[in-house]
């Protein structure tokens, strides 16, 4: 009888562990996630969440783990910084919309346009635009479903316990960080063309007509050239950077 006490207890420690380690990953990714981590959502309500996936990677993970359990301080470290790193991989994401929104507001004179609004991320109209689209896009995806898998498979390459070489991190962290920029300057790809066009016609119109005042005729254009672009353009920026949102959660780590 006391020895299979001492069984259960072993058996309910290591479990309890496990648990422990899957809600610090979990937990951390969920400080800075897009949708679930955003900074309007109550700190209860993520909290919620946090178990919530916990709970749905947690048997997966306690039936794939047949090494000893690392020590509580070594899970703590380990574990709160490959779940920040996961979670920091889709922000990322995030900013890539903004940047986007940022480039193409600046491009097109629409970059004041509710840009002192109370927001708690303050940012032109089209940049707020394009990520509460994000959002909700990455919402009506399932998000949940693919942060469920993705989480799974980042047990498959860093088991509990294990440490990130710093070097490597960092590495991946400028890849990941240079690869939003570029996304996002893709995005704006066409605005920054549309505006160098506008501009070169303004500076042409300018040499013909001096006497004419190009800036206050043309400053309505580009504007409502600027709106009809992103109406047009909108609807292929976000359905490629779903695609690429999804390829992130498919391999955030970037591994070959």
């Amino acid at each position: 009888m006391i020895e299979q006490l001492q069984q259960l207890s072993i058996l309910a420690t290591v479990n309890v562990s496990i648990a422990i380690a899957v809600f610090l990953r979990v937990g951390a990714a969920m400080a800075v996630l897009p949708a679930f981590g955003e900074q309007g959502v109550p700190q209860r309500v993520r909290l919620i969440l946090a178990l919530c996936l916990t709970v749905l990677v947690y048997p997966v993970i306690l039936s794939g783990t047949s090494e000893p359990i690392p020590p509580l301080p070594q899970l703590i470290f380990s574990e709160t910084v490959i779940g920040l790193a996961f979670g920091i991989a889709l922000r990322l994401m995030i900013l890539a919309l903004q940047v986007a929104g940022t480039m193409a507001a600046q491009s097109t004179s629409l970059s004041q346009i509710f840009a002192g609004a109370p927001n708690i991320d303050p940012q032109p109209a089209i940049g707020h635009f394009l990520v509460v689209a994000g959002l909700a896009l990455a919402a009506m995806g399932d998000l949940h479903v693919h942060l469920t898998s993705a989480f799974i498979q980042t047990y498959e390459l860093f088991p509990l316990g294990q440490f990130v070489p710093a070097a490597d991190l960092t590495d991946w962290g400028v890849s990941r960080v240079a690869n939003a920029f570029s996304t996002g300057f893709i995005m704006a790809g066409p605005f920054v063309i549309a505006a160098l066009v506008y501009n070169l016609a303004l500076g042409v119109i300018n040499r013909a007509m001096p006497q004419l005042m190009v800036v206050l005729v043309g400053a309505p254009a580009i504007t409502l050239g600027g709106i009809v672009m992103l109406m047009l353009a909108a609807p292929v920026m976000l359905q490629g950077w779903q695609s690429a949102l999804l390829d992130t959660l498919r391999n955030p780590f970037d591994i070959p």
